[in-house]
């Protein structure tokens, strides 16, 4: 399937849509989501809390939005927040000069050259203005991040353009408040605010995101001690490397290979591979790209970004990058506070690893995989999302709309609600309906018939097989739930946790 395929299907189903668009000339890069689409979001961070957070043990926090400039000063974003811009002498229009070179040479253009070096690169490659078609020239710099005013003295701040820092700035109570020891995780689920030079391609670029993301803290001196971090490293990973080398390796001589520092970075990357899988991303279509010293942002010693393989190209989905102390360093000098922790009586400046999950690629990764047509008795499309992740568990239908079977199926639906997110449909013939529903991925679909009169039972139907069989009525809640349930915790060992 493709990009379009899949804006086609979050038009016509509301799962998600352009902001403001009755309003003409409305900005890009905001989008808002429709009730499929945020159920589907919400599933996607649910089982993420489950697979990742909880699975972990992190600490999950909830910080402001808007933080104070000072912030933004300790954490190099003022100064280093920047992305390539180039505008039009002609026509005045604006673009990023490595994704036009990249469209142009179907290769990966560094964001960090020189503004020389990107002009260089735009007159060799015979570029031009994609609106009037002038040569470009001039590339300079764009910070992003969002300004604003506090209060009628107008105190500057900056909209967060990540959901990190207040992590960071909350660390020192954290540990005093919530008995904890290294390593330990923190977690956080919320919108950033990137004021992208040339948003598109909807849900793909965004100026206001959602991010999942996790900052990992430890102490670098026993980075391979940690008992847990043996989990997952036999799990095979697929590395590209800088030199355009793709290896398939076990965690374990990837980091022995020295692709990966540690067993704890080799243990998170496990993870989220381990997390996409369960999401139904298929593993042959993931990769961690490693990104040399010049692609790598001004904070990190070392960077691998999980991709998929997409319609698009390769996606990044997630930002993994070994942060070292230089947040916790930077904040300590800045504010004046003491940032190193009290670990088992000795303080400690503790070293960061990340994973910072992009939800709205996420989203938009997992329409496009699970989207498929197939021919048979008429064209069928199906959108074959794990059942737990299905925005609707199950639809109600009644056979036809009379002799009491509205009622009976009505009175089911109102039953089912208590515990599932369901639907119900009584508009058209039942294979219309079937097909409503498998376009919007719902696994399950139950008929209400003059057979469920005389012994209550309903027909059920799976979306993916197509088989229906008979289930008792009084059954049906729970057989529904069992279906589409996650995966459950467990550890290395299959112990339940």
């Amino acid at each position: 399937m493709s990009f379009d395929d899949v804006a086609r299907l979050a038009q016509q189903k509301g799962f998600f849509f352009k902001s403001a668009e009755s309003y003409p000339n409305s900005p890009a890069g905001f989008w808002d989501y429709g009730p499929l689409g945020v159920a589907l979001r919400n599933n996607i961070v649910d089982l993420w809390r489950r697979l990742v957070v909880k699975r972990d043990g992190m600490l999950e926090v909830d910080g402001a939005q808007i933080l104070p400039r000072a912030v933004f000063e300790a954490s190099g974003h003022l100064s280093g927040f920047t992305d390539p811009f180039v505008r039009c002498a002609k026509c005045g229009s604006v673009f990023r000069p490595d994704k036009l070179l990249e469209e142009k040479t179907k290769r990966q253009v560094p964001e960090k050259l020189k503004d020389a070096e990107y002009d260089a690169m735009l007159s060799e490659s015979g570029v031009r203005c994609q609106k009037c078609g002038a040569p470009l020239h001039g590339t300079a710099r764009f910070n992003m991040m969002f300004r604003v005013g506090i209060g009628p003295s107008q105190e500057e701040a900056y909209l967060r353009p990540e959901t990190c820092q207040s992590i960071f700035v909350d660390l020192p109570l954290l540990f005093k408040t919530q008995r904890v020891k290294l390593p330990i995780g923190v977690a956080q689920v919320g919108r950033s605010f990137r004021n992208e030079i040339a948003p598109r391609q909807g849900l793909l670029r965004l100026r206001e995101l959602n991010q999942a993301e996790v900052e990992v803290f430890f102490d670098p001196r026993r980075a391979d001690d940690e008992q847990r971090f043996a989990a997952g490293l036999s799990d095979e990973l697929t590395f590209l490397t800088p030199a355009g080398l793709t290896l398939k390796l076990a965690a374990t001589e990837a980091i022995s290979k020295g692709l990966v520092p540690n067993r704890l970075v080799g243990y998170y990357l496990a993870l989220i591979s381990r997390f996409y899988a369960a999401a139904g991303l298929e593993s042959d279509r993931l990769r961690f790209r490693l990104l040399p010293e010049e692609d790598r942002a001004f904070y990190s010693r070392a960077a691998y970004d999980l991709e998929v393989e997409l319609s698009v190209g390769w996606l990044e989905l997630v930002a993994c990058n070994y942060r070292g102390d230089y947040d916790l360093e930077r904040h300590g000098r800045v504010s004046g506070s003491d940032f190193a922790v009290d670990d088992g009586g000795e303080k400690v400046l503790p070293h960061v690893f990340e994973l910072s999950l992009g939800v709205d690629r996420t989203v938009y990764a997992l329409l496009e995989s699970s989207m498929r047509t197939e021919h048979g008795d008429g064209e069928r499309r199906v959108l074959s999302l794990k059942p737990y992740l299905s925005p609707v568990k199950a639809c109600v239908f009644p056979l036809v709309n009379k002799d009491g079977l509205q009622e009976a199926a009505r009175e089911l639906f109102a039953g089912l609600q208590e515990s599932l997110e369901v639907s119900y449909d009584e508009s058209g013939s039942i294979g219309r309906r079937y097909a409503r529903a498998d376009e919007v991925g719902v696994p399950f679909c139950v008929t209400v018939d003059y057979d469920t009169l005389k012994d209550n039972s309903v027909t059920v139907r799976s979306r993916d097989s197509r088989a229906q069989e008979r289930v008792a009525a009084s059954s049906l809640g729970v057989k529904l739930l069992a279906a589409t349930m996650p995966p459950r915790l467990h550890t290395e060992g299959g112990k339940d946790r």
